[in-house]
């Protein structure tokens, strides 16, 4: 710290120093009973030279217990009063007990034990009056000194657990925002991944065959306007559903669905889930993809969390097939097993480049477009939330497989004598 500032004492120390300074002044000059000496120009030296030092005691400890006991000591030796400037040592050895290290402190205690067993023979006590004396009064002090260290240390403490509790509630909500912009992002791109490839699709197709074809074409851009309107109704779900509805965060699969209003239901058409399945495989036929959806195992209801994720996988799966493959046909396989929820989505393609026969997407060369690799990121993102796995691989006999596996032990209490089909009202 600057000089200044180290030569200035705090203003409660301060006013400690100054009013011991002054109380002893005040009672030596009205009060020196036989045989002391009375008070005279030493005896006021050495009182402010025994009390001002106290003002520093928080910075300097050991100094000014040396002063202090220096100047009571020599005020003792010239046969002043013994009971004025008694606790001013005192006081400057508590500071030592609480802020300096065990060997200042035992120093200390014997310098304040030896200044007031001389305060005591100086005084004339019987000498077993003057030992208890020297020993009580540096055992009090110091009990006091190492009070006020536990409680600096206990203070101290307290300022670092504040500030890394701080720190960890800044990094909480740093990740809680990471977390819900990538949620945002996932949901963006899965919602409105596979519209936009149909768009693109139809529009390149009719592009290709605006004049060689016309009636295609129309068709085409017929097809294309279609997905643009659900694109525009997906998007007023998805902003619903994420401005209401908790779809799954860091809790994992075991938090529950927390709407604004706990009792309310999540809407049929806000929030989609496996049945919906066959309509997305339809949707996909305008792209020239023939999808084959097959269930298995005793459908019941699930977590609507487990239930979108799936979902959101065999659409980002299939729109996958259609963006970077040339396969014709691809396959759903959704297995409700006892323990599991299984989702497989295959496809018999070949390479991502288009073949120049053929007709609908594989013939369009505008439809195919290298990924960014989000896609695969964001199923494997959705199946971590809800404690699953994702494995996306190439089949041996030609063709791509997504297989994903989710655990159905947190859906046991909705298992319980559920009804075919959907409840919302339970979320």
């Amino acid at each position: 710290m600057p000089a200044p500032q180290a030569l200035r004492p705090r203003p409660a120390a301060a006013a400690l120093g100054v009013g011991f300074a002054v109380a002893g002044c005040l009672i030596g000059t009205f009060y020196h009973p036989e045989p002391w000496q009375p008070f005279g120009p030493w005896a006021y030296l050495l009182t402010l030279l025994t009390a001002l030092p106290l003002a520093y005691r928080d910075r300097h400890a050991v100094g000014v217990l040396a002063l202090s006991a220096a100047g009571f000591a020599a005020y003792l030796l010239l046969g002043f009063q013994p009971s004025i400037n008694f606790w001013c040592p005192a006081i400057a050895f508590v500071s030592v007990a609480a802020r300096e290290r065990r060997g200042h402190v035992v120093a200390g205690g014997l310098v304040l034990a030896a200044v007031i067993a001389l305060s005591g023979a100086c005084g004339r006590l019987p000498w077993p009056v003057t030992g208890v004396q020297a020993l009580i009064v540096p055992v009090v002090a110091g009990a006091f000194g190492l009070s006020q260290r536990r409680l600096a240390q206990r203070n101290a403490e307290l300022r670092r657990l504040t500030v890394l509790l701080d720190e960890q509630q800044r990094q909480e909500a740093r990740r809680a925002v990471l977390d819900e912009r990538f949620r945002i992002a996932r949901e963006l791109h899965d919602t409105i991944s596979q519209h936009m490839t149909i768009v693109t699709l139809q529009t390149g197709l009719a592009q290709y065959t605006f004049h060689s074809d016309p009636a295609a074409a129309h068709q085409a851009l017929g097809v294309a306007a279609t997905a643009g309107r659900d694109t525009l109704d997906d998007l007023r779900r998805l902003l619903v559903v994420l401005r209401t509805y908790d779809l799954g965060g860091t809790e994992g699969a075991r938090a529950p669905l927390v709407p604004d209003d706990p009792s309310a239901p999540i809407p049929d058409d806000l929030l989609a889930d496996i049945d919906r399945i066959p309509a997305l495989a339809e949707r996909l036929e305008a792209a020239g993809l023939r999808v084959t959806v097959r269930f298995s195992g005793a459908r019941r209801r699930l977590h609507p969390g487990i239930e979108l994720c799936a979902y959101r996988v065999v659409q980002e799966a299939l729109t996958n097939v259609v963006k970077h493959s040339t396969a014709r046909a691809a396959e759903v396989a959704v297995d409700f097993l006892d323990r599991e929820l299984r989702v497989t989505v295959r496809d018999e393609g070949g390479p991502a480049e288009a073949s120049e026969a053929g007709s609908g997407a594989a013939a369009n060369p505008a439809a195919r477009a290298p990924g960014s690799g989000h896609g695969l990121i964001g199923m494997r993102e959705r199946a971590k939330i809800w404690h699953g796995s994702l494995t996306a691989e190439a089949r041996p006999g030609g063709g791509f497989q997504v297989r994903l596996r989710l655990p159905l032990e947190q859906d046991a209490a909705l298992d319980t004598d559920a009804p075919q089909g959907r409840d919302r009202s339970g979320g």
